[in-house]
């Protein structure tokens, strides 16, 4: 199956500064909010927003790692912040995509033990294929894809990102 590119480097590039934007905008009355990446992919793409945040906010960001076990997402999961260090700040939980939304739910449900000011998701692909009841508030692209269909980001610092559908 051949692969083709859904964005290139500089069209993600321009996702992640949008959405940094629209994380500002939503917790511009906020003196910190924490970004908070699901594992591997989506703690590289957390890790890019939070860079742009920190560009143009006056926003304390402050960034965590989720792990979750993607084929036991039952499991517990273990972020990189204690508890107190979110409790009572805002949140955005960030995954490069959101396929059916089981990884995404069980780490929402992870979050919803600790009392937070503002609770976000953000996604670089949304592809409309949900099993839970779960949305990206901040989103780069919207896809409506077939269930063979493969999304595939690369954060490559060498020859750029881009995210491709085979």
């Amino acid at each position: 199956m051949s692969s083709n590119i859904i964005l290139t480097n500089q069209e993600v590039e321009h996702k992640i500064k949008r959405i940094a934007y629209q994380i500002y905008e939503t917790f511009v009355n906020e003196e910190e909010v924490v970004i908070a990446g699901i594992a591997s992919n989506g703690y590289v793409f957390a890790e890019k927003i939070a860079t742009a945040l920190s560009s143009i906010s006056t926003l304390k960001v402050s960034i965590c790692e989720v792990k979750v076990n993607k084929q036991n997402p039952q499991e517990a999961i273990q972020t990189s912040l204690s508890p107190d260090e979110y409790k009572n700040k805002g949140l955005v939980l960030v995954d490069d995509v959101l396929n059916s939304g089981t990884t995404l739910i069980y780490a929402v449900r992870h979050f919803l033990d600790v009392p937070l000011k503002k609770f976000k998701t953000a996604v670089l692909v949304d592809r409309n294929h949900k099993k839970y009841p779960v949305k990206a508030d901040f989103k780069g692209i919207s896809l409506s894809t077939s269930l063979l269909e493969h999304v595939q980001v690369v954060f490559d610092s060498e020859n750029g990102d881009y995210a491709s559908l085979s």
